[in-house]
């Protein structure tokens, strides 16, 4: 048994070393993003299925938990995507309505958008700078527009890029009047969503202590040897595996029907 978690423990370690240590090729930079995420999950797997084979000693356990250890990366990535995507819908409303105090005070839409780089949202101001060089060389705000969208790749940024596209044609009087309703449209989307996002944590919360209560007890009952001989039969070996996955359709199918439609670019 200690020989067993010894190589597993070592090859979860190997396996987050050469996922975060080795070095990266830039021109395979989406390759290699994948595969390290791959990596990471086999390596969490690895550990996971180590330490529930150390704690517990029960063998047949370790290929259970390194199935349900083996989501946790992918969760990660959603998780950080997700925090993004609000982040960015977060400071869109104060960059429309510096986008309105800049062309009240005159300065034109392209020069407006381009000083966002200096005086913009901190998350904001990396694209706007590409978008000022950018349209320094070209001059031409359709098509630097265009690539400004896809810096941002985000959903709100979208409707912000279209929303200048039209304002630019528009021009005018109409301009600043156009931006204000931009500015208060987004405000109003955020609030929304944070409610209902509010209201979505206690599913999703719910829904994880649902599936992590019943492997706490097992760690916690699994002090004692009894119950570490029970489980360690044929049919103890099934229970365990019909509870796992037990568990992991019930938590999919909690977190699917309290998830919130995630908002798609249908602007591009």
């Amino acid at each position: 048994m200690g020989a067993l978690v010894g190589l597993g423990l070592g090859l979860g370690l190997l396996l987050i070393w050469a996922a975060f240590c080795r070095p990266q090729v830039v021109a395979a930079e989406p390759r290699a993003r994948s595969s390290r995420r791959r990596i990471a999950a086999l390596a969490s797997a690895a550990l996971a299925a180590v330490g529930a084979v150390a704690v517990t000693g029960l063998v047949v356990l370790g290929p259970v938990v390194a199935v349900l250890a083996m989501s946790v990366p992918r969760a990660v990535v959603r998780t950080r995507a997700r925090r993004r995507r609000r982040e960015l819908a977060e400071v869109w409303p104060d960059a429309v309505d510096d986008l309105a105090s800049a062309v009240r005070a005159g300065m034109s839409l392209p020069d407006a958008v381009a000083a966002l780089a200096v005086r913009g949202p901190e998350p904001l101001r990396p694209a706007f700078e590409a978008f000022a060089l950018d349209y320094q060389a070209s001059g031409r705000f359709g098509d630097c527009l265009d690539r400004l969208k896809v810096r941002l790749a985000d959903p709100v940024g979208d409707r912000v890029v279209e929303g200048l596209r039209i304002a630019r044609e528009v021009g005018g009087g109409q301009l600043g009047r156009l931006l204000r309703n931009l500015s208060g449209y987004l405000r109003d989307d955020l609030r929304t969503r944070a409610e209902l996002e509010a209201r979505q944590s206690w599913a999703v919360n719910g829904a994880r202590l649902a599936v992590a209560s019943p492997w706490l007890v097992l760690v916690v009952m699994a002090t004692q040897r009894s119950v570490i001989q029970r489980y360690q039969s044929p049919a103890g070996a099934v229970v365990l595996v019909a509870g796992a996955l037990v568990c992991l359709v019930a938590y999919r199918l909690m977190t699917r029907l309290g998830r919130l439609p995630v908002e798609r670019r249908i602007l591009r």
